[in-house]
């Protein structure tokens, strides 16, 4: 099953109780925001995969994809869990993750039983700075531009960007739109499936990198869980394909210590206006 460790705060804030009539709830936690209370769409999903999971005779979700109506608000929370087909090595379901405001995310699940099995082809961990040549963002807090503040989320998610992918927090953006950082919790909680789901959404909007500084709000994203994470620091590259018509998107590749590659994601967002 997903590790639980009652003294992170990853657990604490992705908690799923069961009430008594059955139902399912959590407390969104304000600490994982992204700025200006606007909670982080991967911990969102994080949430919800949880969710999945514990209504699924799985323990990985492995297959995660979210439709975002509107930010949610910290606080409480109601999960709905619709199941769908499931057999021996898979098993599908819908979530609806809802504040007081109505539904905020809905998401299709498909959780299985990941193994440590070799595998027959992956793609190899590119060339990056060593993490302890890295900067911190919530350390260099300084650097970023002044129409950006520091959110919650970097005070979770220990985040070290790669100085050659990050010339955009030293006010030299580049002609890329990629970023490369290396990521862990800042509790030292080691990583597994449900944390990867976070560290998909977890680096600046990949715009920044090319000046364009400003909020972009995921509308869809879709994780895929491809291996169980290996203790220690992931790498993870983030990288826009195209920027236009007020649109963002987003692909990302999460390594793991060993160089083995563990997570995919894509998302679309309104790109930032200014």
């Amino acid at each position: 099953m997903p590790q639980t460790d009652p003294r992170s705060a990853f657990d604490t804030a992705t908690a799923v109780a069961r009430t008594e009539g059955g139902g399912l709830v959590a407390e969104l936690d304000p600490g994982w925001d992204v700025g200006g209370g606007i909670l982080n769409g991967g911990y969102l999903l994080s949430v919800a995969g949880r969710a999945a999971v514990l209504e699924s005779p799985h323990a990985h979700p492995v297959a995660l994809s979210a439709s975002y109506l509107h930010a949610a608000a910290a606080g409480p929370a109601t999960l709905t869990v619709t199941p769908g087909p499931a057999g021996r090595t898979l098993a599908h379901s819908a979530v609806v993750l809802a504040d007081a405001a109505g539904p905020a995310v809905t998401v299709q699940a498909t959780t299985a039983t990941l193994t440590a099995d070799d595998a027959a082809f992956s793609s190899p961990m590119p060339t990056a700075t060593p993490v302890q040549a890295c900067f911190s963002i919530a350390e260099n807090a300084h650097l970023a531009p002044s129409s950006v503040s520091v959110p919650g989320l970097t005070q979770r998610v220990d985040v070290r960007l790669d100085p050659l992918t990050a010339g955009w927090a030293l006010g030299q953006p580049g002609e890329e739109p990629m970023m490369r950082a290396w990521l862990r919790f800042a509790d030292g909680r080691e990583p597994d499936p449900l944390a990867l789901v976070t560290f998909a959404d977890a680096l600046p909007p990949t715009s920044w990198a090319i000046g364009l500084f400003g909020w972009a709000p995921t509308v869809q994203l879709q994780v895929l869980v491809r291996a169980l994470p290996a203790p220690g620091w992931c790498l993870v590259e983030a990288r826009a394909n195209e920027i236009a018509g007020g649109w963002l998107d987003e692909d990302y590749r999460i390594w793991d210590s060993t160089g083995r590659l563990v997570a995919q994601s894509r998302q679309l967002a309104r790109a930032p206006r200014s």
